[in-house]
Parts: C-alpha cells; structure tokens; sequence
C-alpha cells in the first residue's frame, strides 16, 4: 500500500516557522492501529487523515499517542492541501469531524477556519497545576484546557514547565496567555499527556483564546501570536458562538509512505 503524505508548516510564513503538521489523504480508512502507528513515526505534533464523503471530507487528527477531537494547525494544513492539490479550482471546504462540520475558505494566501467557540469558566489553581508551570498564574479558567492568566508577555515568554507534573492534569493541555507587546495576545500551549511537550502554535487553543480575549478587550477581531521557539501568526475574530482563525500555510515536504 502507498499512501500520499504532505508536510506543511501551519501558521507561518515560511519554513521552519508555525507548527509543522503532517497530512494524508485517504481513498479509504485505514484501521486505528495503523493511524497511530503512522502519527508515531510521523512524531509531530499531529497527522491529519481524510477521506472524501460526498461534497465534504471526514477528517481525523492523532498526536503520536492518541486521536484528539480537535486540531487547528493540522485543519489549516489538511486545507491547503486539498486547494493546493486535489481541488485548486475551489474556494472553500468543508470537514466533518469530532467536533461538528468545520469550514476553510480561501481568501488569498490567507486561510480562515470557521471553529466551534470553546469559552472557558473559572475553577481553582491547583497545586499540580502551578507547580508544573513554575510560576503561579494570576487566575485559571477551563474548558477543555486550562487556561492559566498571566500579566505579561514577558512572564509567557519565560515559563519553563514541569512537563512530569503537567502531564498528570485531568485535561488535555495547558494554555497559558497574557496581553501582548505588538499583538492583541499571545500564548504557549502546553500537552505532554498527549505526547506533545510544547505545541509550536495551536489553532484549537484559540476557541477558547479568543472568547476570553473578546470579553476582556471588548473587541471581536484580534491579531494573536504564540510565542513558542517556533512562533507562529494567527488572526481571530469571535462569531457568536463560532471563531474564525485565519493563517498562512507553506509547503515543507511531500513523500509516500509504503506499508
């Protein structure tokens, strides 16, 4: 069997920025055992796999440890796959997953995904949680991540995690966000429990970045940056109770896998 794969840096401008997300297109679904066993060799953050049904395609998402329920980075990547290889002629797609139907239009070199908004609602900082950040935020909200609050980029920037501790938490990852120097705010986002120490940029940890960020600065469109080694540019806006995150894509590889 051989099956296409594409690498492409997600929320960057260039090589070697955003979050690199592998993506394979299916004829058919492959059994789970060998989804995992290609994101594992794979080892990024995550490996995307569609499969075309009807006008829209089933897409699924797997760290090198589990399937999750969403992905931005990988989403963005999986669409510029199909405008830049198996449908250039359209304008638009549309992914059924996990998550409910998730939408991609193309608007230039931009590409803006239409996401469910995951609002967060407060809870307590608990010891885990603080002594795995290193620095206790000044407040702490969930949904399906923690959301950990910070003053400064500068405090963001500067975190080094207890990754032992983190991994240990009951969600799935730990956002931790403050207001930014040149952006509306920027981010890390944190996950070894699911295989992935630090996220280089997380389009999903924006459903919940981008409400809270609209209720606190009283705007609906913002221009986010996820401060990682790798950095990566995002552009929010808040629809009720959808979110539009629009970023660029460009291609790093394309290969075969032969099993």
């Amino acid at each position: 069997m051989q099956i296409p794969i594409y690498q492409i840096d997600a929320f960057a401008n260039e090589v070697f920025r955003g979050n690199p997300a592998a993506v394979c297109p299916l004829d058919r679904w492959l059994d789970d055992a060998h989804l995992q066993a290609i994101a594992a060799e794979n080892n990024l953050a995550e490996t995307a796999y569609f499969v075309l049904e009807g006008d829209a395609y089933r897409l699924r998402w797997f760290t090198p440890q589990q399937e999750i329920d969403l992905c931005g980075h990988a989403t963005l990547a999986s669409a510029y796959v199909v405008f830049r290889y198996l449908k250039p002629e359209t304008k638009s797609v549309t992914f059924n997953s996990q998550s409910g139907p998730l939408y991609v239009t193309r608007e230039g070199d931009l590409l803006c995904m239409d996401f469910p908004a995951r609002a967060p609602v407060a809870c307590s900082v608990s010891e885990t949680l603080a002594a795995g950040l290193g620095k206790p935020p000044r407040e702490v909200l969930f949904s399906r991540d923690y959301l950990a609050i910070y003053d400064s980029e500068d405090e963001v920037r500067a975190l080094q995690p207890n990754f032992e501790a983190l991994r240990t938490l009951d969600r799935l990852g730990v956002i931790v966000t403050a207001p930014g120097r040149t952006a509306d705010f920027v981010s890390r986002f944190f996950a070894p429990g699911a295989g992935v120490p630090e996220d280089p940029v997380t389009g999903s940890a924006h459903c919940t970045l981008t409400p809270y960020w609209a209720r606190r600065l009283d705007k609906t469109r913002m221009r986010a940056f996820q401060v990682s080694a790798r950095g990566g540019e995002l552009f929010c806006e808040l629809h009720g109770n959808r979110v539009l995150i629009s970023g660029r894509c460009v291609r790093y590889m394309e290969g075969t896998i032969y099993m």
